[in-house]
């Protein structure tokens, strides 16, 4: 039931009709479950939007290079910082398709998961999770004689590990020493070194395995005698989209309640708002190197947060006391605005400068999967944003063939919790239109503007080159073997 604006408190002065009260609340909570499902199904209906792309972001047109000696003093400036730092990281994505390949292998060998099965065989000691099997098992698995299916299924099932039921990051990544550390223990562990004052870390979680969580958690403080501070949200239902079937009917489950699926990774949008800071750091769960490989990460993260205070501190110079002079000379450095925006009056060049500051990290595009920095015009507004290959109309499909960077979701932004403005920066018409199948019907659902996409398509935003060893995400549990996650 959606949260209403209010509390419903008993009053001892009045004698309050609670019947009636009730049949009012679920009379209101009826009309916004009716709006929602018209609104929905009104975009459902229309074609998908599309982002009008004018131009790649390449080095010096969107995109920065530091240089080796200001890298340094920017590093040293956020690490000095006494500026209160988060790190958010979404974190309740399923371990499940790290396996496809086995899952594929129990039904059916076919050449592509056999040549994966022998690689995942061949390399299985070098797994972290090896050392956790049982002696017989490890025994076999020494002597070739392990039935291979028994292996897999110990692996996959609720009866064995279980890898294949949890979420990605408490699966087991990386050893170190005679430990395994999960992508949650080693988020916080480096997370822990971007400032010298004790930073908050923030997962979005599925509730049901918050404990399991706790207990890692509980065990790396143990282990390394640090306390850290972390905190857990979970994906707020009422931004959950409607499902529709190929008639456009709100589908209900067997109780007939209407069907939902989680609005993709902009509902996070709701908790990131939530959190008490002034600058907030963004990475995906699973890109998290080996600790021994993190040094380049680690301190490429710090780079981008003393930049963001760097240019922070020159805006609000800039909004406190404007010249056109500096003003220039601020976008010339970091390109922060289009060159037709120098045509703008003073006014409209403060109005710029207020809006919300976010800084990204952008690696050279080596054929990944997913968003890239673009030049974009919105109602004639030509500004830059991080667009996904999906909301891109195959007529400007050239511009995806010509990038020459890639997002890989390392960032750092303004904790936005004490600005009420803050959704007016948000693109609404960025959604997504997601078809799937369910128990073997096809269903069709909204998702909700990226979280760095549309939900933040009307920042200000700094592109600047970083490493690509800082970028090593674990799609396959064959991906564990690249040297970034091996000591």
């Amino acid at each position: 039931m959606p949260c209403l604006p209010f509390e419903f408190r008993r009053n001892e002065m009045y004698d309050f009709d609670f019947t009636v009260q009730k049949n009012k609340i679920q009379s209101l909570v009826e009309e916004m479950d009716n709006n929602k499902i018209e609104i929905q199904k009104k975009r459902i209906q229309s074609e998908q939007p599309f982002i009008d792309i004018l131009a790649t972001c390449r080095l010096n047109e969107g995109i920065i290079i530091v240089h080796k000696d200001e890298e340094k003093l920017l590093a040293e400036k956020l690490f000095n910082s006494d500026k209160k730092i988060t790190l958010f990281i979404p974190a309740s994505g399923s371990g499940s398709r790290m396996f496809h390949f086995l899952f594929e292998f129990l039904e059916q060998i076919d050449e592509t998961n056999q040549g994966e099965i022998e690689r995942f065989l061949t390399h299985i000691e070098d797994f972290a999770f090896f050392n956790q099997l049982p002696f017989s098992f490890q025994n076999d698995l020494k002597n070739r004689s392990l039935d291979i299916e028994k292996l897999v299924a110990y692996i996959l099932n609720r009866e064995g590990f279980g890898l294949a039921n949890l979420p990605k990051g408490l699966i087991p990544f990386h050893k170190l020493g005679p430990f395994t550390l999960s992508p949650f223990q080693e988020h916080v562990v480096q997370g822990s070194l971007l400032n010298k004052n004790r930073i908050s870390i923030h997962f979005t979680i599925q509730q049901k395995f918050e404990n399991m969580i706790k207990e890692q958690l509980t065990f790396l403080a143990g282990m390394t005698s640090h306390k850290y501070q972390v905190d857990f949200s979970e994906q707020n239902r009422e931004t959950d989209s409607i499902a529709f079937d190929n008639q456009l009917n709100p589908v209900r489950d067997k109780n007939g309640e209407l069907l939902t699926r989680p609005a993709g990774h902009g509902a996070l949008f709701e908790n990131f708002k939530q959190l008490d800071a002034d600058l907030i750091f963004i990475k995906n769960i699973d890109n998290i190197q080996h600790y021994n490989q993190s040094v380049k990460s680690v301190k490429t993260q710090q780079m981008i947060g003393g930049m963001f205070l760097e240019v922070q501190e020159k805006i609000n110079k800039l909004i406190d006391n404007f010249n056109d002079a500096d003003f220039e000379e601020l976008n010339f450095k970091y390109q922060l605005f289009h060159p037709t925006t120098m045509q703008l009056s003073e006014h409209d060049k403060i109005s710029l400068l207020k809006r919300p500051l976010r800084v990204c990290g952008m690696v050279r595009n080596e054929g990944q999967q997913g968003g890239g920095p673009f030049w974009v015009n919105n109602n004639g507004v030509i500004t830059k944003q991080i667009i996904e290959k999906s909301q891109i109309h195959s007529q400007q499909i050239r511009f995806v063939i010509q990038s020459s960077h890639f997002n890989p979701v390392i960032m750092v932004c303004e904790g936005v919790k004490s600005r009420n403005d803050i959704d007016i920066y948000k693109d609404e018409n960025t959604y997504f239109k997601v078809e799937k199948s369910q128990q073997g019907k096809q269903i069709k659902f909204i998702e909700m503007p990226g979280l760095w996409n549309g939900s933040m398509a009307n920042w200000n935003s700094v592109f600047v080159e970083i490493p690509s060893e800082t970028f090593s995400p674990v799609k396959s549990i064959l991906d564990l073997l690249n040297p970034i996650h091996r000591a």
